[in-house]
């Protein structure tokens, strides 16, 4: 197949420089976000005709639904990585996969605010008044140089907030003398403090004379043929430079689910491929986000005459699955969902049906193969729903499994009707992933508290039990604190100033 004159136009214009290129299909919805340290040459390889006829299926597919690209242009092929992940976390394009889980970029993190700061690794910025670097690509490097910034400018690497005398018997920084100690009196906090400033501004780029220092150390070990040492000196320079490199920061990517050209058209030819009495204009479409076993959570969306219906949106936790078990977890939304609609219709046991009783959907999709809509169809049986087409969407390769049928249907990737039901995915899809992310930061917000010294889980659990969230427990007065079992008016007092450090705020006065 001919490239297209458009995309043929592009092409001709396309720099030799290092960037981030987003291929579209004819919606104009992101199917892919790619890198390259030359945009020309690496877009340019998409339409060649030796790939487009080769033996990868899932690459055939993506270049026969590429209609038009996008691209933007960085300064280095770090940068091209640091963007091209975050628009993968944005847009969760279909033929992607990696970054598309929760994972990010570390950072470096330094709270003034604490009594003694040190500097930690996170993967998330919180708005807590701390000072942050980053994010960077190469993390092996960020810990080099960060073991180097602690040696040069005598900072601790202990954990505890507080740390005391106690805590520097057995530290081994201390006695090594790669920390001054502020813990046991060797310095004031003021003078520390001055280290850790120093520090920041060395990895926010002022770092041209260890820079100057390293490098003189390593030809002065080469000239003495100490190659061991020049190696590790040279090795050292690089990360310092990789990770100290300015790199740009890239805002939030606004993005809105694309709508079809002819909703109707697409919505006749589903229900003709599907076999259906007539086009599904109520469409409900369930997918399950689930990492790791943790965080098992669905989504339900509703498209309605081939529309996004959201005010008919849900969000479900998964209550009885135990362990990475997607079959379970369909079956139990799908109970869920429909054993609650038949009630609300009058149909269920213990039901009436109201003045606005909700209708049943015209077709169900499910996102999966064949255990996903086995385990769907199930559920609709023994609710006595085996009436409603039931089909799953199988990502790898674009299939439609239906009941009944061995083989899945193969639609062709211009297909309107695949269109519409890759829609329905996608966005059951964003909705699944943003709620684990919601309920996953929510868990990040809490393990601030990991962090007060000798909080244990049973008193974590009974602080967010009565307040509800960590910001709420950062506003409740001490009073309120000290009436959670296990805690008594000192400890109140140390939690709540230990909060308000890590708000960037003034602890409060009596």
């Amino acid at each position: 197949m001919a490239v297209a004159d458009p995309i043929r136009r592009k092409l001709a214009v396309l720099p030799h420089k290092p960037g981030v290129y987003l291929m579209r299909d004819r919606f104009g919805t992101v199917i892919y976000v790619g890198k390259a340290r030359d945009l020309r040459k690496r877009v340019s390889q998409y339409f060649q005709p030796s790939r487009r006829l080769g033996w990868d299926l899932k690459f055939r597919a993506l270049v026969d639904g590429i209609h038009d690209f996008d691209f933007h242009l960085v300064r280095s092929e770090p940068e091209a990585l640091l963007l091209e992940g975050k628009l993968i976390k944005e847009l969760q394009p279909r033929y992607n996969i990696s970054f598309r889980d929760d994972k990010r970029f570390l950072l470096l993190k330094v709270n003034l605010q604490d009594p003694i700061p040190r500097f930690t690794l996170t993967r998330l910025k919180q708005q807590d008044g701390a000072r942050y670097f980053g994010p960077f690509p190469n993390s092996g490097a960020l810990r080099s140089t960060l073991t180097l910034v602690r040696r040069q400018f005598h900072l601790r690497g202990c954990r505890p907030l507080t740390p005391t005398e106690r805590d520097y018997r057995h530290c081994l920084y201390g006695h090594l003398k790669y920390c001054t100690a502020p813990c046991i009196g060797n310095v004031t906090r003021e003078q520390y403090l001055e280290q850790v400033t120093a520090a920041c501004d060395f990895l926010e780029g002022q770092c041209e004379e260890m820079e100057g220092q390293l490098e003189a150390e390593m030809k002065k070990a080469a000239a003495a043929q100490d190659y061991e040492r020049a190696a590790e000196l040279r090795d050292l320079l690089a990360d310092l430079r990789h990770t100290t490199r300015k790199l740009e920061r890239f805002e939030r990517v606004p993005y809105s689910l694309p709508q079809a050209i002819d909703p109707d058209r697409d919505l006749a030819e589903l229900g003709r491929v599907l076999g259906l009495p007539a086009p599904p204009r109520r469409i409900e479409g369930f997918d399950i986000s689930n990492i790791s076993g943790t965080f098992k959570v669905a989504s339900l969306v509703s498209f309605r005459d081939g529309r996004p219906d959201r005010a008919n949106y849900r969000r479900f936790k998964i209550k009885t699955v135990e362990g990475q078990d997607d079959f379970a977890s369909v079956a139990e939304v799908v109970r869920r969902r429909y054993s609650r609609l038949l009630r609300e219709r009058g149909q269920g046991p213990g039901s009436a049906a109201g003045p606005a009783a909700p209708s049943l959907p015209e077709l169900i999709l499910i996102d999966g193969g064949k255990g996903q809509l086995r385990a769907a169809c199930t559920e609709l049986a023994r609710l006595g729903l085996e009436h409603i087409p039931v089909v799953g969407l199988a990502k790898e390769f674009e299939e439609i499994y239906r009941p009944g049928e061995k083989e899945p249907l193969r639609l062709s990737h211009e297909s309107g009707a695949l269109k519409l039901l890759q829609r329905v995915r996608d966005e059951s899809h964003r909705l699944a992933n943003t709620y684990n992310a919601k309920l996953r930061l929510r868990k990040i917000s809490e393990s601030i508290l990991d962090e007060f010294p000798n909080l244990g889980e049973r008193r974590k659990a009974a602080l967010l039990r009565k307040f509800g969230s960590v910001q709420r427990l950062r506003l409740a007065p001490i009073e309120k604190i000290a009436e959670v079992p296990g805690f008594g008016g000192k400890a109140a007092a140390e939690l709540k100033a230990f909060l308000e450090a890590r708000s960037g705020a003034e602890p409060a006065r009596e």
